[in-house]
């Protein structure tokens, strides 16, 4: 809504060099004369009613059926009538008159070129197009024969690429070109049964001058309106030509929250180069101190990187579990850092970085930025060909959850990665081969380092049967040294002091047997499938757990090689596996299914925790189910059942139904593992989500949704929850069509964390389509 959008003005003072250029090069002749035809002096005009963005009703000329010139100057020409005054020296051509130069085409029912004052004159439903296909409408159209001067009335260019300009008058003196009483916009002039109607908006302006010496168009009495009535008035103001941005005002953001009041943001964009631009963004509050916003963004020949900063001065709380009171807080400077960037070094070589980094651990919900409890940060370089890959990896984690200690947090220097993988010649499959790294370290806790290295051969056969035989075989040989383990509570995840070295072994038969045939008129699939894997047993307490503690059974990982994530913890078991997938395929209609379980071959204790479905010799029962009923329903659903009682352990439900523009989707999780509260990365928790939108009328729609904590003592035995505790809530009415996003959005949060209180916040959005940056 700003200056900067306004760019796109530019094109109706370049669409009036299109009607005259176009023009000119149709009437070229080898007998110029200088002497300029004298206009009118638009100052003078008395006001006229906005310029007319509606379709004429003149049919664009077609492309010429008839050979191209050798000479691309050449004007080929047809008339129904052409006359010659002798006495007077005019030439006047009538009838559906068509000039076609290169790719430009013109229609016009009557043109006259006098030749002893230079006139050239166009009437009649006038049409141009461009070789990109805009067309130029106009009633007439006033030439020197100089080529220089001229003037149009009543023009109208439709973009081919959309939008349309239009205006009253227009004229070009000396090159400078002047247009009087202009329109501008992106949305359609007519409605779904064809009839005229007022688009959603335009910009209209007084006149608007393009200096081609300048390289600069200037606006006066500018205002862009909405739905015909509502008009913001745009001071005078001037930018360059070119295609690029300029400096300017964007869109305003308005909202309205408990905590800091009524809210306005006033983004300024600052166009620095082609490739490079700052956004400063000062955001005034009726509760609280101002807040300034900053984003630079550049793209570079080798990659492109954004950085945002936010800057406040306002109170705040260390000890989160009082309320915010002058004596339990005090003022100082409160900011977030947002930085990302991705570089392609080479071919293979790229480095990407992602930094974020807050002051206070109620920065973000506070002034709704983010409602994230961690931020991670990270510098990656990577190498990729075809067969191998090698990455340096360091990354750090902030936390901003209540009572969770900032030194228990760990951050990697650094992280090394590489892998190949080639062919064995000998027996047709696979090697690929694996060296890594890790120094891991907290400035309050546990550190720990670790290196291994591993070769993995894979070999898959068919059967004449088609059984699909995959044989494996794994080995990996690890180091690792560990500090400070009394730091870390959970004695499973310290490991041992000092250096250890572990040895693991794995080898592995999976066999699957795809069954197809006819079934409804579509077809099915069942796909018994069974798998061995042995494995000696680990001393895997002896070694720190970092990154293998949120483990569970489910149907993704019933038949991995290791079930455990991570490289920390391997399962030193020989276990016997089955499921079945089956899949059936009706016309507009799928499932998908699988069901399995696992049984171990040894008796002596395991070291998965307890909960997890993999203590006993025999697992739980894990699976997934997927329906699909062409694009109107989706539903998944993913379950573990207990061996013993059958009862669900997980139960996860995500369905959508209904259209792209009127849905309805549910979700559902439940995790009723029994896990003691110490291991804080598998708690049980009970939650529902909610989400709708209904298409209400051709461009309204209401949306909305809820989550709701279902978690109770039964579920965490630490909760406070009483089984039903809403987290948050979002409703909307928002109106959209072509070229207009206007819409009104409350959202409810239902947590007070410091600074951060429960409340309501409203939020005012408008959106001008094809105007921007």
């Amino acid at each position: 809504m700003g200056i900067v959008v306004t760019r796109q003005l530019l094109l109706l003072s370049a669409a009036l060099g299109l009607c005259l250029a176009a023009q000119a090069r149709a009437q070229e002749t080898a007998d110029p004369r200088e002497a300029p035809t004298r206009q009118p002096d638009l100052l003078q005009t008395p006001p006229v009613p906005s310029a007319d963005l509606q379709d004429r009703g003149t049919t664009p000329p077609p492309p010429s059926t008839e050979a191209a010139s050798t000479n691309p100057d050449e004007v080929q020409f047809t008339a129904d009538q052409l006359d010659y005054d002798y006495e007077n020296d005019v030439v006047t051509a009538a009838g559906e008159v068509r000039l076609n130069r290169r790719s430009d085409r013109l229609r016009a029912d009557r043109i006259v070129w006098n030749r002893k004052t230079g006139k050239v004159v166009a009437e009649g439903n006038i049409v141009i197009v461009n070789p990109e296909g805009d067309a130029a409408y106009g009633d007439r159209i006033e030439l020197t024969d100089t080529l220089k001067d001229g003037a149009v009335e009543n023009m109208l260019v439709v973009l081919e690429a959309g939008g349309r300009i239009a205006a009253q008058r227009g004229r070009r003196d000396n090159g400078i070109i002047t247009v009087e009483n202009a329109a501008y916009t992106p949305c359609a002039v007519t409605d779904s049964e064809g009839c005229p109607k007022e688009p959603s908006w335009k910009i209209t302006a007084r006149r608007v001058v393009y200096d081609p010496g300048k390289k600069r168009i200037r606006y006066t009495g500018a205002r862009i309106s909405v739905f015909g009535f509502a008009s913001v008035p745009l001071p005078a103001f001037s930018h360059p030509v070119g295609g690029t941005s300029d400096d300017g005002f964007l869109t305003p953001d308005l909202r309205y929250d408990r905590t800091n009041g009524f809210q306005i943001a006033l983004p300024y964009f600052f166009s620095l180069a082609p490739n490079r631009d700052l956004t400063l963004t000062p955001r005034v509050f009726t509760d609280t101190l101002p807040m300034l916003q900053g984003e630079y963004r550049a793209l570079e020949s080798f990659g492109a990187y954004r950085v945002t900063a936010y800057g406040t001065y306002s109170r705040r709380a260390d000890d989160l579990t009082v309320p915010v009171t002058p004596a339990t807080s005090s003022n100082d400077f409160r900011g977030y850092l947002d930085a990302v960037g991705r570089f392609q070094l080479s071919p293979e070589w790229s480095a990407s970085t992602s930094l974020r980094l807050a002051t206070d651990r109620t920065f973000l919900r506070r002034y709704d930025i983010s409602r994230d409890d961690r931020l991670r940060n990270n510098i990656r370089v990577e190498r990729i060909d075809q067969d191998s890959y090698f990455s340096i990896n360091a990354w750090g984690v902030q936390t901003l959850r209540a009572g969770e200690r900032q030194g228990l947090q760990p951050f990697v220097l650094p992280e090394l990665d590489y892998r190949r993988r080639m062919d064995d010649g000998m027996l047709g499959g696979r090697f690929e081969f694996q060296l890594n790294t890790l120094a891991l370290a907290r400035s309050e806790g546990q550190d720990s380092q670790r290196a291994f290295t591993s070769a993995r051969w894979d070999l898959r056969k068919l059967t004449n049967w088609g059984q699909e035989v995959t044989f494996t075989a794994y080995a990996r040989a690890d180091a690792y040294n560990t500090n400070d383990t009394l730091s870390t509570t959970v004695a499973s995840y310290r490991g041992d002091e000092g250096f250890r070295f572990r040895g693991i072994a794995a080898a592995a038969v999976d066999v699957k047997w795809p069954l197809v045939g006819e079934l409804f008129g579509g077809s099915q699939r069942i796909t018994p499938r069974v798998q061995i894997v042995a494995a000696p047993r680990l001393e895997n307490l002896a070694v720190p757990n970092e990154d293998a503690r949120a483990v569970d059974l489910e149907d993704s990982n019933l038949f991995a090689l290791n079930r455990f994530p991570g490289y920390d913890r391997f399962e030193d078991s020989t276990r016997f596996t089955w499921g079945v997938d089956y899949s059936l395929y009706l016309p507009g209609f799928s499932v998908d299914a699988n069901v399995g379980q696992s049984y171990r071959l040894s008796s002596r204790p395991t070291i998965f925790p307890e909960g997890t479905g993999l203590t006993g010799r025999v697992s739980d029962i894990v699976g997934r189910t997927v329906v699909r009923f062409r694009d109107f329903v989706s539903f998944t659903h993913r379950y573990r059942l207990d061996k013993d009682g059958l009862a669900f352990r997980r139960n996860e439900i995500d369905a959508t139904v209904g259209s792209r523009s009127t849905y309805l989707q549910l979700g559902y999780l439940r995790l009723n593992r029994n896990i003691g509260p110490s291991l804080e990365d598998l708690q049980d928790r009970e939650e529902a989500r909610i989400g709708a939108r209904v298409q209400i009328a051709r461009f309204w729609s209401v949306s909305g949704a809820t989550l709701v904590d279902l978690t109770d003592r039964d579920e965490d035995v630490l909760s406070q929850s009483d089984g039903f505790e809403p987290v948050r809530h979002r409703l909307g009415v928002t109106y959209e069509d072509d070229c207009l996003r206007l819409g009104v959005t409350w959202r409810r949060y239902y947590e007070t964390t410091g600074d951060a209180q429960r409340g309501s916040s409203y939020l005012l959005t408008l959106a001008f389509k094809n105007l921007g940056r």
